[in-house]
């Protein structure tokens, strides 16, 4: 039986000529934060939008808790942060919680205090909104997000534009989602490096179309410590590596580039070996990858 709690299955969106999702798909388990990671322009807002019932896709299929039926009752279950939060920048934090509480018929009223505590905007008075840094309007557009009390949340580059404080106090609040309250979260963003920081999945997106999906554990395992090797010729490199030194756990990166990731602590005796078969090396580093660097490595492989 599945966990998941949002399923797509070939999703793909065009406009005009200009195809944005080609058969994308994507899984989301209960529980889990899993990060679309892309750059402008991939398709990430898209996908979101098309979740959240704002634009319908050409074809493909959609699943919220398991089915695929009463899509419109499952959705409420979620909510969605999608690009710029609408917050009222003549009321307080509490005033525009409030409204949106009165205007959507939420009936939990202790809900408000709750929520400023939750997001950090408890002490901020009589204050308005439009007085707000950046990060703390984020923190109130996913506060108003979370007023229903919502299973799934899916935020759109929720750090988008913030300094390194607003980005702290948003990934600790999504861990807090998280942890604390169960809550399912889809985030998507161009940073990365955040995103390394607080998933525990990731699906890498380009050009429309799906490049990989993979948990944390996967991630860390493929951006471990590696030798990367190249030389005069990277064939004959990969027969010695595997008949002098027994080493099968490497990877031929772009066609002339070796990534060895078994006995990388002893770079002296693969270096040695492989000029002592007369090849030339003309690159010989100890490195390790982070999830930006998987990123572009993942891409570059789907455009060669």
């Amino acid at each position: 039986m599945t966990n998941s709690v949002i399923t797509i299955k070939g999703l793909s969106k065009s406009y005009g000529k200009a195809k944005v999702l080609k058969n994308f798909d994507l899984s989301v388990e209960k529980g889990h934060i899993c990060g679309l990671i892309g750059p402008n322009g991939a398709g990430k807002t898209t996908i979101m939008k098309c979740l959240a019932g704002i634009i319908l896709p050409d074809s493909g299929e959609m699943e919220f808790f398991g089915s695929a039926e009463d899509i419109q009752k499952n959705r409420a279950r979620m909510s969605f942060m999608i690009e710029q939060p609408v917050i009222s920048v003549s009321m307080t934090a509490r005033d525009n919680l409030e409204h949106i509480r009165i205007l959507r018929g939420y009936p939990d009223e202790k809900r408000i205090d709750e929520i400023l505590d939750i997001v950090g905007l408890a002490d901020t008075g009589k204050k308005y909104a439009g007085k707000f840094s950046l990060g703390m309007k984020q923190r109130l557009g996913i506060g108003m997000a979370l007023l229903p009390k919502p299973e799934v949340m899916v935020l759109d580059e929720p750090v988008n534009g913030l300094d390194p404080e607003g980005i702290v106090e948003i990934r600790n609040l999504i861990r807090r989602m998280q942890e604390d309250w169960g809550v399912t979260v889809l985030i998507s963003s161009h940073l990365l490096a955040e995103l390394s920081e607080i998933c525990t999945d990731f699906s890498i997106i380009s050009g429309g179309s799906l490049v990989e999906n993979l948990s944390r554990e996967e991630l860390l395992l493929k951006c471990r410590n590696h030798i990367a090797l190249r030389t005069n010729d990277i064939n004959r490199t990969a027969a010695v590596l595997e008949e002098k030194l027994s080493l099968h756990d490497y990877k031929v990166i772009h066609g002339d580039e070796i990534h060895i990731f078994e006995r990388v602590d002893e770079p002296e005796l693969i270096s040695k070996t492989v000029t002592d078969s007369g090849l030339i090396i003309t690159r010989f580093n100890e490195e390790g990858q982070n999830l930006e660097d998987y990123y572009l490595e993942k891409v570059g492989e789907c455009h060669d």
